[in-house]
């Protein structure tokens, strides 16, 4: 029976994914849920843990990856809401909630721990009688807040609506929402809120909640052990050298040591870098041995490791009144000198076994500490009462698991799409690839796959989106391509593309007659979690199989889990390659009159038949038009819109 909080006519399987919810909630259970297209994840976990979460007093924190996801949380706790009465508050960080990081460039740049110092300080002034230093944090201890709390509580709103109604006040969003967080039964908030352990604390400490009451749901999690691995991670690069230079010149140059001066201490820190470069670095990255940095810093300044942990220790007390100068000062409290040598700090005392040390090299310098244990990051939800874990594509469910070191019998749960396998037809062609190996070989396969690509953008007139596995394979063959886009609006996701710029390139494509095309990366942020209902996306062209490319990092990468799991090509290289995969392809079908055709072009696709269900073409292009003209003839007109049990929305 579907959750009587649930308020819409039920799907096929969302039954099932209610009681997989309900039953992890109840057992004090960590639970792994694939649930296919359109089984409605977020509105099926929402109506199933608040039933169960509500009367025991348990609270659910909801963490999504982006903020679009967190809308939607938002907008099914509104329809929830007007069955069952349910609070909800939509949580971001200061970057994104403080009104005064919004018109100033130097704290959007701020890091949590950062921006929480500078409030910290603002409000002390604000505290002693200088209402100019936040007049947003002012009127929030001044001013009657009942009308803005009855708007949160009446109205749900999401984060961007809630800020929006409290600037339009002069009130602080973020502080205001902080007072909605102890009485909220369901909080929704990014994953950087619960895995960073420095927010983490803070969130707890607002919720007034301990661990152990609080079930867990993540949200599009195959994205969360990459991010575990990264957030846990740290690099010091040549850029940051160059301002602690600045730094010194500003702030002055005392000794640390013995005959070396701070500058001396930079300077030596980036000749090991630049040596580190000349001697380790292969293509984009190497493998540092694991005594290089600390033996060189000992060679060069005569100094034990006792003395270098000292000469560290002294960079740092320097950092640290910098940063203090500058929050006294209502400046960003950033110290580069303070972040290298906390940086070379735990350089020297990490673990080896969990991390390897790096050397990189492309835009900038620099070394990195690079985690490669995800299960590092996800110890914390050892404590709560209950972790679910939803996604589209997840599989193997058991990877997920081990990967992020959830008990091992934590239930695994596969729920399949409940709209008809004939509504998407997936292909793929053998006679190309992009494996780096066999393209070093043979020049033309390059252009073999440009001539596949351009076939469907000139004989298939449909909104295309082709995936590519990295953007310098997309610049090669894309460049080709332009002739059999003439006459069609053209798109891209381009590197370091901001996400305003993106979202307008979407919008674009969306909105261009169902004839666009636009090229993306496999794995990108097109490729995760956008929508493209109808004729605004009909076919996806994955140019290559996005397989990781074989970096130092990769490499060390899959042998730590072969260590770990006794199979490190399947945890490191296969599982997360199908999961880009199947995000890709997934973009097609994502409501019940979406027909769409998929075309992989490339030989290894055979290694993922079993999750992907692709069907080997000789003519694409004809075996595409078939399909539409089969479908067209057959395809139902779009439902009504969906009911609440006996009522119409």
């Amino acid at each position: 029976m579907a959750s009587p909080l649930f308020p819409y006519a039920p799907r096929p399987g969302q039954d099932t994914l209610m009681q997989a919810v309900g039953h992890a909630c109840d057992s004090r259970a960590h639970t792994v849920i694939e649930s296919g297209t359109g089984t409605g994840k977020t509105v099926c976990a929402l109506a199933a843990c608040v039933e169960h979460c509500h009367p025991r007093g348990k609270k659910l924190l909801y963490l999504t990856r982006t903020n679009s996801q967190q809308r939607q949380v938002m907008l099914e706790l509104r329809m929830i809401s007007e069955r069952h009465k349910v609070f909800g508050v939509a949580l971001q960080g200061r970057r994104n909630m403080c009104p005064l990081a919004a018109t100033d460039e130097e704290l959007s740049q701020g890091s949590p721990e950062e921006l929480s110092k500078v409030c910290s300080e603002r409000k002390a002034r604000v505290l002693k009688g200088d209402e100019q230093a936040c007049r947003f944090y002012a009127a929030t201890i001044s001013d009657d807040l009942s009308p803005v709390l009855r708007f949160a509580r009446d109205e749900l709103p999401t984060a961007e609506e809630f800020v929006d109604h409290c600037v339009d006040r002069d009130l602080c969003p973020y502080e205001v929402c902080k007072l909605h967080v102890p009485v909220a039964d369901v909080v929704a908030c990014p994953y950087i809120m619960f895995f960073d352990r420095f927010i983490r604390h803070a969130l707890l400490d607002w919720m007034a909640s301990s661990p152990s009451d609080i079930v867990v749901l993540v949200d599009e999690a195959h994205n969360l052990p990459s991010y575990a691995r990264e957030l846990e991670s740290a690099d010091l690069s040549n850029i940051t050298l160059r301002l602690a230079h600045r730094e010194v010149e500003e702030y002055g140059d005392p000794e640390i040591v013995e005959g070396t001066s701070l500058r001396d201490f930079i300077c030596m820190v980036e000749e090991i870098l630049d040596k580190a470069v000349e001697e380790y670095l292969i293509d984009e990255d190497g493998i540092i041995p694991q005594s290089f940095v600390e033996e060189e810093l000992m060679f060069a300044t005569h100094q034990t490791s006792r003395g270098i942990k000292g000469l560290l220790s002294q960079a740092t007390n320097f950092g640290e009144m910098v940063r203090d100068n500058k929050k006294l000062s209502g400046r960003l409290p950033r110290s580069y000198v303070f972040g290298a040598s906390n940086f070379l700090t735990f350089w020297h005392t990490l673990d080896e076994e969990e991390y390897i040390k790096l050397v990189t090299s492309g835009d900038v310098k620099s070394i990195e500490a690079y985690c490669l244990d995800a299960s590092i990051a996800c110890r914390p939800l050892m404590e709560c009462h209950a972790s679910i874990h939803m996604s589209g594509t997840l599989k193997p469910l058991d990877d997920y698991r081990d990967s992020i070191g959830l008990p091992r019998d934590s239930r695994l749960v596969d729920i399949p799409s409940p709209f008809p396998p004939s509504n998407r037809l997936v292909l793929y062609s053998d006679d190309v690839t992009t494996k780096h190996d066999d393209i070093s070989r043979d020049d033309s396969l390059l252009d073999r796959m440009s001539e596949r690509v351009s076939s469907i953008l000139s004989h298939v007139p449909r909104s295309t989106i082709v995936f590519y596995p990295s953007y310098a394979l997309m610049e090669r063959i894309a460049s080709k391509t332009a002739d059999a886009s003439r006459g069609r609006e053209v798109f891209f996701e381009t590197r370091r593309m901001d996400q305003a710029h993106l979202m307008d390139a979407v919008r674009g494509f969306k909105a261009s007659s169902g004839k666009a095309v636009m090229h993306a990366i496999a794995g990108g942020r097109v490729s995760e979690g956008l929508d493209f209902p109808g004729s605004e996306m009909e076919v996806a062209v994955v140019a290559g199989i996005p397989y990781p490319k074989p970096t130092a990092k990769q490499r060390a990468l899959q042998h730590f889990c072969e260590l770990r799991f006794g199979d490190g090509w399947s945890h490191a290289v296969q599982a997360p390659t199908s999961r880009k995969l199947q995000q890709a392809i997934g973009r097609l079908i994502r409501s019940e009159t979406d027909r769409g055709v998929a075309l992989v072009l490339d030989k290894r696709i055979v290694h993922f038949k079993d999750t992907i269900h692709a069907m080997r073409t000789e003519d694409p292009v004809s075996d595409m038009e078939d399909f539409f003209s089969r479908t067209e003839e057959t395809k139902p007109e779009a439902p009504p819109p969906r009911k609440r049990k006996g009522l119409q929305l």
